[in-house]
């Protein structure tokens, strides 16, 4: 039975969308779109070989997403194939309407690597509509139905889609057999990543919990909230971005190494306290769980639905694979040993900031000078 041993999230380098949802965290970014594609810092391959199981320690789940449609990244194909020919689970992040890239990634990948792969369609109610799209998206989730690609259906619940609600409802049982789960939208304009929407956390819950998602139950219940427990994230997860080969403890934390150094083995040191507002993806980086003594739902929870055929949205690789956790195939650290590592990341900080007002001083001397 396979079980995750690290979860690795990854930016994939593209900054082009082929949507304007309003409510887009990407889009609240300045020059949001204005990069166009980038090419990864090293090929496919070689990313597959930088985590290969013999050196992350065992079977990963990485999560693939661009700062746009990640589809529309030429390379994305043959990176999913090298991951899963390599035993890893993955997941895309798409809007689902890339046609001929879906079905490129369907003929490409074989039976067994398909058991391993994961599709997030985001479902862009207003953007679809507008576009006159909805069929497209619905033909594309149906192909992965067809090839046994596992899926699961989500919407970012945003105040201008609430007159839609019921309407979404109906076109969701009608074309997936079952409700769509639902996000947390959050605004990253503002210093603690607070929530997109004019009504209150309780009225928020109270409009959007129709759809019974255990995806929005959680997400919703740890918004806000300042983690204060030992976090894993660095030693059981990594953040990395493939155009720069950077490989960081989190979001946040710091940098760990680079992809490109081959030949030296994963710097996996975890981050301990985390310094974010509060864990706004904790959906997956809790829920997979970096923090194991907080209580959460299986990842399984959070990404299945039985339609009302009685089918479900997972496959069954998937289905076990996400019933795993971090604990499971890694081991916890001591008491003593985490409090080593909060003094080590303190150290860090400390001599950090010392470096930086070196630096800020150095140059206001020389501006002086000349």
């Amino acid at each position: 039975m396979d079980k995750i041993k690290r979860f690795i999230t990854c930016h994939i380098p593209v900054y082009s969308c082929n949507f304007r949802c309003s409510y887009c965290y990407v889009g609240q970014h300045e020059n949001a779109y204005n990069d166009g594609i980038r090419d990864f810092c090293t090929t496919p391959e070689n990313i597959a070989l930088f985590f290969s199981k013999e050196r992350t320690g065992g079977i990963c789940y990485f999560n693939l997403c661009g700062f746009g449609e990640t589809f529309l990244h030429p390379q994305l194909i043959s990176l999913v194939s090298s991951l899963t020919d390599s035993g890893h689970y993955v997941d895309i992040i798409t809007n689902g309407v890339i046609s001929n890239k879906i079905d490129e990634m369907i003929n490409v990948l074989t039976e067994e690597q398909k058991k391993h792969l994961f599709i997030k369609f985001s479902f862009h109610y207003l953007e679809l509509r507008k576009k006159q799209l909805l069929e497209k998206f619905h033909e594309n989730v149906q192909k992965c139905v067809k090839s046994k690609i596992s899926y699961t259906i989500e919407i970012t619940p945003h105040d201008e889609l609430i007159p839609y609600i019921e309407e979404i409802k109906e076109q969701s049982l009608e074309l997936f057999g079952a409700l769509p789960h639902i996000s947390v939208a959050r605004n990253e304009e503002t210093s603690n990543i607070s929530l997109l929407s004019k009504y209150t956390k309780e009225k928020y819950k109270e409009i959007w919990s129709v759809f019974d998602s255990t995806l929005f139950d959680f997400k919703l219940s740890i918004f806000n909230e300042k983690r204060k427990e030992f976090c894993y994230a660095g030693e059981w997860s990594l953040s990395v971005n493939l155009l720069t080969g950077d490989y960081t403890q989190c979001y946040c934390g710091k940098k760990l190494g680079n992809i490109k150094e081959l030949s030296k083995p994963i710097n996996f040191t975890p981050i301990g306290a985390c310094p974010l507002p509060h864990c706004f993806n904790g959906h997956a980086f809790l829920a997979w769980g970096n923090i194991p003594e907080l209580n959460t739902p299986l990842y399984v929870d959070e990404r299945n639905r039985y339609t009302n055929s009685n089918f479900e949205w997972l496959q069954q690789n998937c289905k076990v694979f996400f019933s795993s956790k971090l604990n499971e195939s890694n081991r916890e650290l001591s008491t003593d040993e985490k409090k080593r590592i909060y003094r080590r990341n303190f150290f860090f900080a400390v001599y950090k900031d010392c470096v930086f007002k070196i630096k800020v001083f150095i140059k206001k001397l020389w501006k002086e000078v000349r």
